[in-house]
């Protein structure tokens, strides 16, 4: 039974994760080196299902997801015009 789905997904934010790092030119299992690192532990077929969508994303791994791809939270959220009274706010 899967637990979490978003517009048939279990994450919002594997796409941007997959951008970033082909704009960075690492493979799957050089993100999840640079995961572990952290003390994160993701291997390469782990990276792939989040990439895909089909794999929950903790808030801790996406906190490394960011530093590993040295990009802000937002960004890997999809999020645009982030503001604290939720304005203009988009997810896409």
């Amino acid at each position: 039974m899967k637990i979490y789905d978003y517009q048939g997904r279990s994450n919002i934010c594997g796409k941007q994760i997959r951008r970033f790092r082909r704009e960075r030119k690492l493979s799957q299992g050089e993100l999840a080196a640079k995961l572990q690192l952290q003390e994160v532990q993701l291997d390469q077929k782990a990276v792939s299902r989040v990439e895909m969508g089909e794999r929950f994303v903790a808030d801790f791994e996406l906190v490394a997801f960011s530093r590993a791809l040295r990009v802000s939270l937002e960004e890997l959220l999809g999020i645009s015009g982030f503001s604290e009274k939720g304005g203009g706010d988009t997810i896409g």
